[in-house]
């Protein structure tokens, strides 16, 4: 029988498959036994604490204006794990996403490579984009970078280091200077690296590389970014910066064209109709940017907050940050199996909360706006596909 899109699901979210384990033993395995597809493309590769998502998706909504078919990796998802593999901004399909998961990870499970779960995800993508002669492949690090199962690649036509600040500090550590350290890994030898944070270990990388180190001001104008977000001006200066370097031959109309197509879901939207706000922000570096841009475009608007957080993340600081005295706040314990309770998180809220259950107990034509942040995993609890 058929495995399906849902079969594949359960696979992934398996007790198995479900952790990290930073290393490229495994990856690389598993790639080699399928052909080593990832040697068959040209990849720009980005990592940092904030922001690689949104750089991710300029680029390739430039490159796909510009007519390069162009293949974008990242993650996590909000509704299906298919959202994390397109070509031309169109998610891989559900059987093709089942039967390329199924076929590698039989293959894996037949010569005992334990591969977990971004591992799959990401020899997946390598193999889908290779077999559609995908050619750019835009690519986004899970986690860290030197270690990430996305830095088998050998070569890339640039690096990109977004904004860096203290997270996954349990694995990548606890300053950023050796955060700065992990991120530099994806730098490869006589490849560009464009940043706007000059950490020592990113130039030491650099340098030892031999590679061009572009430090840039970030400063570009958002006005033609559909992305909104104080924060966005250092994301599309990073993108601009590398699309300007490695495709100098991109016009500045389809460059216009592309800024004004970018989709990247939930990195301060606002959904009018409901006077609702969605924001990823899922730690303390992503909450003060929240902020900032709430007080910048809604200034005057009065608040409510629908909070809900990952106990790996500094909540309380999280909540700090964003919560006033005259807030409404409700606090979400989702069904991640890492979710704080609302016992964890009302203990750490500097002000009073109530417990959130479902979006039908709130009135939302009160004219306050409300906030959905906190972590990507909940936002498709709490706001239903068709709600979007």
């Amino acid at each position: 029988m058929e495995k399906t899109y849902n079969d594949a699901v359960k696979l992934l979210s398996s007790q198995g498959k479900f952790y990290i384990n930073l290393g490229l033993e495994r990856i690389s395995a598993i790639l080699e036994l399928i052909g080593n597809p990832q040697d068959n493309l040209k990849c720009i590769h980005v990592a940092g604490t904030n922001g690689k998502g949104s750089v991710c998706a300029i680029i390739a909504s430039i490159l796909k204006e510009a007519g390069i078919k162009t293949g974008l990796y990242t993650s996590p998802h909000i509704y299906k794990y298919t959202e994390r593999i397109k070509i031309n901004n169109k998610d891989i399909s559900d059987t093709e996403f089942a039967k390329y998961i199924f076929d590698i990870s039989e293959l894996a499970d037949k010569n005992k490579i334990h591969l977990t779960e971004f591992e799959l995800l990401t020899a997946v993508m390598f193999k889908y984009f290779s077999d559609n002669k995908v050619e750019v492949a835009v690519l986004e690090t899970g986690l860290g970078g030197r270690f990430d199962a996305t830095n088998v690649i050998k070569s890339n036509l640039c690096a990109i280091i977004t904004h860096i600040d203290l997270d996954h500090t349990d694995r990548l550590g606890d300053t950023k200077e050796k955060i700065a350290f992990e991120k530099a890994g994806i730098i490869k030898p006589n490849c560009p690296v464009i940043t706007y944070e000059g950490y020592e270990a990113i130039k030491d990388k650099a340098d030892e590389c031999n590679s061009l180190f572009m430090l840039i001001a970030p400063f570009e104008d958002t006005t033609e970014l559909a992305l909104k977000g104080t924060y966005q001006q250092e994301n599309l200066s990073l993108a601009l910066a590398a699309i300007k370097l490695v495709f100098p031959q991109i016009s500045q109309e389809t460059i216009k064209k592309g800024l004004n197509n970018v989709k990247h879901p939930y990195r301060f939207e606002y959904l009018q109709d409901r006077n609702i706000l969605v924001d990823g922000a899922h730690n303390p570096n992503g909450a003060s940017a929240l902020k900032e841009s709430l007080d910048l475009y809604f200034p005057d608007k009065r608040r409510r907050y629908i909070f809900g957080c990952l106990t790996t993340k500094d909540y309380p600081k999280m909540m700090q940050i964003l919560f006033e005295k005259d807030d409404e706040i409700y606090l979400n314990h989702f069904s991640h199996q890492k979710s704080a309770t609302f016992e964890e998180l009302k203990k750490a809220c500097p002000f009073p909360a109530k417990e959130f259950h479902t979006l039908d107990e709130i009135d939302l034509n009160d004219g306050k706006l409300t906030i959905i942040c906190g972590s990507f995993y909940m936002i498709n609890e709490v706001l239903k596909r068709e709600e979007a």
